[in-house]
């Protein structure tokens, strides 16, 4: 008989070296093979492994990581097919800045992001909703508190791998107690003094949903690796922008000075919103200075 049995499976959690592979017949505790760390590679939460288990210890090793549909670097997570990206109506105020990074960070990977407006049981938040909806995005407005628009999140996030960021505070962990239904994320309070909330997520983790699919919380608002980034190619960042760039006189334009700018006036015209063309300037001043 042999010592071992293979399986293949999905890593679901990650904590201190260890990594927890669900499987058709269970969930398994594994290590990674030493030559991963020779390679210089990371298994990552949502990797599709295959493992070997010991009949003795019914402990596992990570044999093989199948090949990557995508990567996140921040969060370090794999094979995501969303990002919803939470952020709150007020207490603590929205800061677009890090959203747009979050969304800039989904379209650089490939991943199509939703935006989850939460608290609207203490501000409508209308104007933010249609900033983002008249960029491209998917909005849904919604409550933890009173539970609005919950079923409609649930059908959006059915059969996917749903990747959720949020800076603390905004309410992500009470709205994915709401979609589970069991209470296993940890929430915290805002602080009065700060207007932000404490960190409650401690690792990243998968979990499965009744209706198919995943979620995985995230410790924190996800950022943005900018060190790969240049100058030309910001713009791409910021969907909205694709259909006034060719309407700008300079092929090389970076819509922030030039004349006859498609960009340009499309912000003046209010075809593309303030904020948004103010976290592009902002982004693209940050991405010259790590030159």
């Amino acid at each position: 008989m042999s010592e071992s049995r293979e399986y293949k499976g999905k890593i679901i959690k990650g904590v201190g070296g260890f990594y927890y592979v669900d499987t058709a017949d269970r969930c398994f505790e594994c290590r990674a093979r030493g030559s991963f760390r020779s390679r210089k590679i990371t298994p990552l939460v949502g990797d599709e492994v295959k493992i070997s288990v010991s009949n003795v210890t019914q402990t596992g090793a990570i044999d093989e990581i199948m090949p990557r549909r995508n990567e996140l670097l921040r969060p370090p997570v794999a094979n995501v097919t969303q990002m919803a990206a939470v952020v709150s109506t007020t207490n603590p105020k929205p800061n677009l800045y890090l959203l747009d990074k979050v969304l800039a960070s989904a379209e650089i990977s490939g991943v199509e992001a939703i935006i989850c407006v939460n608290k609207t049981d203490l501000d409508s938040g209308e104007e933010l909703c249609e900033i983002y909806r008249r960029a491209g995005y998917s909005v849904i407005p919604l409550s933890a508190e009173s539970g609005a628009n919950i079923d409609d999140l649930k059908e959006l996030l059915s059969g996917e791998v749903t990747v959720f960021a949020g800076n603390s505070g905004v309410g992500k962990s009470s709205l994915l107690n709401c979609i589970t239904g069991d209470g296993r994320f940890e929430t915290g309070e805002v602080s009065n003094r700060v207007d932000r909330g404490k960190h409650t997520t401690r690792h990243t983790e998968l979990v499965p949903l009744d209706g198919g699919g995943y979620i995985i919380d995230t410790p924190g608002f996800g950022t943005l690796d900018i060190s790969a980034l240049s100058p030309e190619n910001c713009a791409e960042l910021f969907r909205e922008f694709e259909k006034y760039t060719d309407k700008c006189r300079f092929g090389d334009c970076s819509h922030t000075a030039e004349p006859d700018c498609g960009v340009l006036k499309a912000v003046e015209n209010g075809e593309i919103s303030k904020s948004r063309y103010d976290s592009y300037v902002r982004l693209l001043n940050e991405i010259k200075k790590k030159r």
